[in-house]
């Protein structure tokens, strides 16, 4: 591991002074995700700013009845949190369905928005192909063994895909993340936060140099949507997902009136194709209306040797989350 500098910020200001001192500098809190990266060699800060003593980790309703979880909240306090399990249920099913107990107690909310691919390319620094860690270099997953890979979004400079349960649920429930860094605050809708790889994969998300996040907002809940996160993995736990849906809907009537379906493990962010939503509203629940949306939110599936299963998988996946969404009152 490279020798680097540490320091410990006092308050947002600092923090924003002190990782300005390094061009390479980089926040770290739980470091689930950084600490290993620097120990493979991939990351190699000159600098870590330790925000941990930073006030950015309750978790409470806003003035309009959503909900702010602050950047440094545990993703097992997210999950237990009472008001997370009874008007957020997805978020917390998604989380639990990530990583093991005692990781859950250290990653941050913040933490878990920024986490890096699980490409074998990425992490290991032997391939010297890999556009994420060394732009120019090429992508050696294109024809190397890229089962776990990306089949919607890609680029031929990368087929690396996001490695978070949490960010696929809050793609679903259209949160919002809450920004500070040199020019102020603004706020970026979780579909704009993180990026497809395009000709820049090394650039994960729309962060701009100097910014902290500090808060992730969820809109308030209005009738009675039902939900339900489902993670297809090779094993049963510890394992990042080949396939994942958040489906979130309402019905009313008979019919659906709301529909969002948000997949993991198949491209770079959370993947939401709204004119597969759209096909659902005004439908009776049920399965013809489900197939019809899983084949439209795969429309334009690019598969490698190794990955084709997945648009099968990804299709059943989504039936069978709408499906379990609409048992669920």
């Amino acid at each position: 591991m490279k020798p680097f500098s540490t320091a410990r910020a006092t308050g947002v200001h600092d923090a924003l002074h002190q990782i300005s001192t390094a061009p390479d500098a980089r926040f770290v809190a739980g470091g689930t995700n950084l600490i290993d990266l620097m120990k493979y060699g991939v990351e190699a800060p000159s600098r870590i700013v330790d925000i941990t003593q930073l006030p950015l980790g309750r978790i409470e309703e806003t003035p309009d009845g959503g909900l702010r979880i602050g950047a440094l909240a545990r993703n097992s306090d997210m999950a237990a949190h009472p008001l997370i399990r009874t008007r957020y249920p997805l978020l917390s099913e998604a989380i639990l369905a990530g990583a093991s107990a005692q990781l859950r107690n250290a990653a941050t909310a913040g933490g878990n928005l920024m986490q890096r691919t699980r490409c074998y390319y990425f992490y290991d620094i032997a391939f010297t192909q890999c556009n994420k860690r060394n732009p120019g270099s090429g992508c050696a997953a294109l024809d190397g063994f890229n089962r776990i890979h990306a089949i919607l979004g890609a680029s031929e400079q990368c087929i690396a895909t996001n490695p978070s349960d949490m960010n696929v649920a809050l793609a679903a429930l259209d949160a919002l993340i809450r920004v500070e860094g040199p020019s102020g605050v603004r706020v970026i809708p979780i579909g704009e936060f993180h990026r497809l790889p395009g000709d820049t994969p090394q650039i994960d998300t729309n962060l701009k140099p100097g910014e902290l996040i500090t808060s992730i907002h969820l809109p308030p809940v209005t009738g009675n949507p039902r939900s339900h996160y489902l993670k297809v993995r090779d094993r049963n736990s510890y394992a990042f997902a080949l396939v994942s849906v958040a489906a979130w809907m309402k019905i009313d009537g008979g019919n659906i009136i709301d529909a969002r379906i948000a997949l993991g493990g198949v491209a770079h962010k959370p993947w939401r194709v709204p004119e597969a939503e759209n096909l659902l509203k005004g439908k009776p629940p049920g399965e013809a209306a489900y197939r019809a949306a899983a084949d439209a939110i795969v429309q334009g599936a690019r598969t490698y040797p190794n990955n084709a299963f997945k648009v099968e998988l990804a299709k059943r996946s989504v039936v069978r989350a709408l499906t379990t969404a609409e048992a669920r009152s």
